[in-house]
């Protein structure tokens, strides 16, 4: 996948330390990426995640921040 080549690969975080990181975190530290979509985002998500669905991810790195950490769910 060519978005493949602008993400660091990282390991998967368990939930509790996602959820210290969030709470730990101001709101302009990391960038909260939801990639599921439009109808599962409207439905719920994390408060502060940025929609961008798997799909358009590739069009739209532009639009995130590469000097922040980015949690993806």
């Amino acid at each position: 996948m060519k978005w493949l080549q602008f993400l660091t690969p990282v390991k998967s975080i368990a939930y509790e330390e996602t959820r210290e990181m969030i709470a730990r975190a101001k709101a302009d530290e990391i960038t909260i990426l939801d990639v599921r979509q439009p109808n599962e985002y409207q439905q719920s998500h994390i408060p502060g995640a940025t929609l961008i669905s798997l799909p358009e991810l590739t069009d739209r790195l532009g639009e995130l921040d590469p000097e922040k950490p980015v949690l993806v769910y």
